[in-house]
Order: C-alpha cells, then sequence, then structure tokens
C-alpha cells in the first residue's frame, strides 16, 4: 500500500502541469502506462490556441468556439478557457516551452480550421513534443514528483471496495485512489490519496483507424464509468479529415490542420477542388464539415483517398513550417513541396467524456479530470482546432488550486482492501484476446464512424454485448495483463458511445446520422 497527497494519473500536458503545480503542497505520484512522454499531448502536432495580438479578441476566439461546436458548447466553459489562456501560456513558456517566433520577434501565429484569426502558437509542427519536453524535464527534476512508469491504473478506489454498511453510511461517492498494476513484476499495488487526478487522454483506438498512440484506451472514461461517475457527450468522436494515407501503420501519420491554415487545398484524386460544395470556408471549414465532406466524396467515387496540395507555397515556406511532416511523406516517397499528400479522415479526438465542473471536479468527490478524458463543455459537438492543449492547462491550474485548498480537511481511507486475485490464472490463449480487440476495432468502425443511423447503432451494439460477455467471462478468472484490461476498457467506451449516440435524435456536430440530416451543412 503507497500513500501520496495527489495521484495523477496520466502525464500528459493535464497530469504533468497539474503534477507541477501540486508538487510543492505534497507528495506527488504520477503513474503512466508507458513510459512518461508516451501520451497524446506529444503526438499534437498543430498548436495552442490563444488570443495574442490585435486584431484578434477574445470575443472572437469565443465565437469560433461556439460556432465550431454546433450550438452545444457552454458558453461559460468557453469564456473561462479563452480568458484564461494568456496566463497559462505564459506557465508554459516559464517552464521552458519554446514556441516559433518571426524575425521581429512576435509569435508566429498559425490559422487553422474554424479560426477567424491567426492565433495558433506553435513549434514547427511538434508542438505537442516540445510541450511534452519541457514537462517532463521539469516533472523529473522536482523532489516531491515520484514517476511510475509501465504502471496500469486498473480501477478507481471508493467506498464500492468497503464493507457494505460503510457504503450504506456515505451516499456520495468519494475516490481514495486506484489499484495500480506494475506491468514489469505483475503485482497490482494499492495507490492511497487525498486528491486523485485522471489525466488518461483519448479512446481513438477502439477504431481501427486513427491518429492516437496505442495507448489511448479510454482506460479513464472506463475507470469512472464503473465507478458510477458521469460521462457524458460520448458521441460526439471528431474524425481529423488529413491522416496520412499510408496502409498499414498504426497510428495513422496526422497531417496538421495548420497545413490547410498555410494554404493547403484539399483535392480529389483527379486534381479538382471539393471543398467550396460543402462550406463556405472551403478547405478550411470545420473538421466535423471537412471529414463528413471527404467520406462522402470516396463513397460516392469508390476511392481511398483525397490529396492535400501545397505545392503552390514555396519550398523555403513549406521546409521552416512543416518539416516533420517533410521527413515523414518523404520516407513513402512524397516531396511535399512537389508532390501532393494522400489524405484520409481517422479517429482523432473524444470531445465528451467525464463530466467536470470549472475546477476539474467530477461527480465523484476528491476525484478530477483534465485533458482529453474529460467533458468541460469548452468543444460541445464539435472541437475547434488546436483548443484541446489549452484547455488541458487551463483545467489543470483549476484543478490545482482546488486540490491544495482541501488538502487539509481530506484523510487517507486506509480500510480500503488490498487487490484480491484468489482463483486467478493466467489467460490459456491470448489470441481469445486479440481476436476480440480487432473485432471491437470493425464494429465501431463500420457501424459508430463519420456517419451513423439507428440501425448501425443498433447491429454495433448486439454485436458489443457478446464480446462484453466473453471478455467479462475471461476477466473474472485471469490474473491481470494489460492486453485484457484495455480491452474491457475499450468496450465499456464503445458502450457509452454507441448508447449515447442512439439517445440523441438529431445530426449535431461530430454525430451524423442518416437517419436526422441536416439540411445543409456549412448553416452552422
Amino acid at each position: 500500500m503507497k500513500e501520496y497527497d495527489f495521484l495523477v494519473i496520466g502525464s500528459g500536458i493535464g497530469g504533468l502541469s497539474f503534477a507541477l503545480q501540486v508538487a510543492d503542497s505534497g507528495s506527488v505520484a504520477v503513474v503512466t502506462k508507458s513510459g512518461l512522454d508516451e501520451c497524446n499531448t506529444r503526438y499534437a502536432q498543430g498548436g495552442m490556441a490563444c488570443v495574442t495580438y490585435a486584431p484578434d479578441t477574445f470575443e472572437k476566439h469565443v465565437r469560433d468556439t461556439l460556432v465550431c461546436g454546433a450550438g452545444i458548447c457552454n458558453e461559460k466553459a468557453v469564456r473561462h478557457v479563452v480568458t484564461k489562456a494568456p496566463e497559462n501560456i505564459a506557465k508554459l513558456i516559464d517552464w521552458g516551452t519554446r514556441f516559433d517566433t518571426t524575425p521581429e520577434g512576435l509569435y508566429d501565429l498559425y490559422r487553422e480550421g474554424g479560426h477567424s484569426e491567426n492565433r495558433i502558437l506553435h513549434h514547427h509542427d511538434l508542438t505537442g513534443a516540445e510541450v511534452e519536453r519541457a514537462l517532463v524535464e521539469r516533472a523529473r527534476r522536482h523532489p516531491n514528483i515520484t514517476v511510475h512508469e509501465n504502471c496500469f491504473a486498473v480501477d478507481l478506489l471508493t467506498q464500492h471496495h468497503l464493507g457494505r454498511l460503510v457504503r450504506k453510511s456515505t451516499p456520495d461517492i468519494t475516490c481514495f485512489g486506484a489499484y495500480v498494476l506494475d506491468l514489469t513484476t505483475g503485482m497490482v499495488h494499492t495507490f492511497l490519496a487525498r486528491a486523485t487526478l485522471l489525466a488518461t487522454g483519448g479512446v481513438g483506438n477502439i477504431y481501427h483507424t486513427t491518429t492516437n498512440p496505442r495507448v489511448a484506451t479510454g482506460d479513464g472514461i472506463a475507470m469512472v464509468h464503473r465507478a458510477k461517475g458521469v460521462v457524458e457527450n460520448m458521441e460526439f468522436i471528431q474524425f481529423h479529415p488529413t491522416a496520412l494515407f499510408n496502409p498499414g501503420e498504426r497510428p495513422s501519420f496526422l497531417i496538421s490542420e495548420a497545413m490547410r491554415g498555410f494554404g493547403g487545398i484539399l483535392r480529389l484524386q483527379n486534381g479538382e477542388e471539393f471543398m467550396h460544395k460543402y462550406h463556405t470556408l472551403g478547405s478550411l471549414a470545420p473538421r466535423d464539415v471537412v471529414a463528413r465532406s471527404i467520406d462522402h466524396e470516396l463513397k460516392m467515387r469508390g476511392e481511398e483517398f483525397v490529396y492535400l496540395d501545397i505545392t503552390h507555397r514555396d519550398r523555403e515556406s513549406i521546409l521552416a513550417h512543416f518539416p516533420n511532416i517533410y521527413e515523414k511523406c518523404l520516407t513513402i516517397g512524397i516531396d511535399i513541396t512537389r508532390q501532393m499528400i494522400p489524405v484520409c479522415p481517422a479517429a482523432h479526438y473524444c470531445c465528451g467524456g467525464v463530466r467536470v465542473d470549472l475546477d476539474g471536479r467530477t461527480s465523484i468527490r476528491n476525484l478530477y479530470a483534465v485533458g482529453e478524458i474529460s467533458s468541460t463543455g469548452l468543444h460541445g459537438a464539435n472541437r475547434l482546432a488546436s483548443n484541446s492543449l489549452i484547455e488541458a492547462i487551463v483545467y489543470a491550474s483549476q484543478a490545482a488550486a482546488h486540490a491544495i485548498a482541501l488538502l487539509p480537511s481530506t484523510e487517507f481511507c486506509r480500510a480500503i482492501p488490498e487487490w484480491d486475485c484468489e482463483g486467478t490464472s493466467h489467460p490459456e490463449e491470448m489470441v481469445l484476446i486479440t481476436h476480440n480487440y480487432r473485432d471491437l476495432q470493425q464494429i465501431m468502425s463500420n457501424y459508430v464512424g463519420i456517419v451513423r443511423s439507428n440501425l448501425r447503432l443498433d447491429r454495433a451494439r448486439t454485436r458489443l454485448g457478446i464480446i462484453f460477455k466473453e471478455t467479462e467471462e475471461l476477466y473474472l478468472r485471469s490474473t491481470l495483463n494489460q492486453p485484457l484490461c484495455e480491452l474491457r476498457n475499450m468496450i465499456a467506451v464503445a458502450y457509452l458511445i454507441i448508447k449515447q449516440a442512439r439517445e440523441l435524435r438529431q445530426s449535431v456536430g461530430a454525430h451524423y446520422s442518416i437517419d436526422y440530416p441536416i439540411p445543409n451543412i456549412s448553416e452552422y
């Protein structure tokens, strides 16, 4: 049994920025199931949206976010993030993050799809990796932060793990920490904490094609669901419209939205522009519109990809702004300064998740959630490009301040029992887990993708039920291992997406059903 004042599960921008802000107030454990820098943050190319210079204003950023969110955003949350963004960018810079500047010393701001002004701070086309580098270096140096790599959080500790009388006397659900599987030794440790933060990232791997790293399996959302916490808006899964078309590569390599903001034009394989048919902003339309438009063209034509064309820009500018994309495309024989880039949509971002308030508090006491796992109300039905990293640090800062203030009145719950592995054994055939993993991805990709229908969702739920039953039976008789735990979490997340998509009887944002078509997708 291990005790820490603060338990942080996840090591992206949300988790590490929270850890750094609470570390001077108590002991901190950072638990991550891979290396400290393996997270969605590291793969974020575009940048961080922040109002920096005139003629941009907070009101413009708020309006762009509300429009992109298709009327589902919480305006209070939107204003909260937009107005808190500059001070949190300053924190990142103070912690060592470098953003690109012009020869005059001003920040070199990008514009991306859905933005009315240039407001994207970036570090070449590797912004997330630069942010993660700075945070990891600082976190490793802090004496109060203990990093537990290759450790998998299995379940949250709540009064559900206590005796029946204790559960009845405390009707509100409270989090006391988590059970954590050491992937090196196979031991399950009990991590007790006075405040717990979930920053476990996204859910992309429930789909066959995704830009997310392999660690993005919805673990935090599934843990909250099992602990009876509130999870909402899971139907809004954003597909990035421009992942590099390179069959067999997982995860799919992301072609940054900043490339379209830089002047990139989407073209059919015959060279024809097409986005003007779907939205007045053309190739700079919001992501849900672009992804759905590409999907429609591909299905109509029986093709697998469209092109993103940047060849009309000068070579020096392309190399200066997109060095990583340039090098990646060269590895498959494409020189983006002379050749168009083949792209197609891929699962990218979960706009919903664990419901939180403006302080990052979940419906479970002493439990916070920040980053992609959380549903803050900022994104609504569709995320505005480059709003995610800034959202994560803004809410991490709010959660840190709240958790520090609450610390003196919170105690450890040492009555939590140790993990019980009695009567379990190693799975006889790991191939059963692998098969169900692949079946799940096919179900979600075929029936719960960019375009849906009630019939497809019902079919997905039926097929998912079979996989759920098989996996639960295997889980109950098996010793813990990462593939089995991840599969179980992915099934829970897939169930929530299907259930909440079926309950939403309209097409809006990233949820589009042929049963509830939008008359004109350029109207919002």
